[in-house]
């Protein structure tokens, strides 16, 4: 069944770039932008591939396509005169959207939620936000990408402490 399902992904993808390919020589004679819809089309091939599917494999790098896809949309289209730092703020914005469709997607359509994928978009939303925000908040996120080093080593100390509880108890 595994190899079906793999299989199945596998012409989805094949059938996404084809149309993408054809509708590329057509970009010009149509006066679209074409380039601007490749990696959100491929983000879609790759979601609904999953979806059907119902294997997260695909919809992982759907997801991630989907949110690169729409800042690419958004920073070239609707909020393209924004000045540049601006631009950074709305497109990890985007991007933070995509990994946040992966906890959606992966909890409607297949066994299992991921819920990891709320690390990244809930980092990518907290620099995006402090982009939009200014100063005083790049402050702070500066601050914490010094500190950064430390939330590892306390969670080290808290890992390693809660192996000896066990170690103990095991023992008891």
């Amino acid at each position: 069944m595994k190899a079906k399902q793999e299989r199945t992904v596998g012409g989805f993808i094949l059938i996404g770039i084809g149309v993408l390919a054809l509708l590329g020589q057509f970009a010009d004679r149509i006066q679209l932008d074409f380039g601007m819809f490749i990696v959100p089309m491929i983000g879609a091939v790759l979601l609904l591939a999953g979806i059907l599917t119902r294997n997260p494999g695909a919809i992982i790098p759907g997801g991630i396509m989907s949110g690169i896809g729409l800042g690419i949309w958004l920073i070239t289209g609707p909020f393209s005169d924004m000045p540049g730092d601006l631009e950074g703020g709305v497109f990890m914005l985007a991007f933070a959207a995509g990994w946040l469709l992966i906890v959606a997607a992966t909890a409607v359509f297949t066994p299992k939620a991921h819920l990891w994928p709320l690390i990244p978009a809930a980092i990518m939303a907290l620099i995006g936000g402090g982009i939009l925000y200014g100063d005083p908040f790049l402050q702070i996120l500066s601050l914490a990408g010094k500190l950064w080093p430390l939330a590892l080593i306390a969670g080290g100390l808290l890992v390693i402490n809660e192996a000896r509880k066990r170690e103990k108890t095991a023992v008891l």
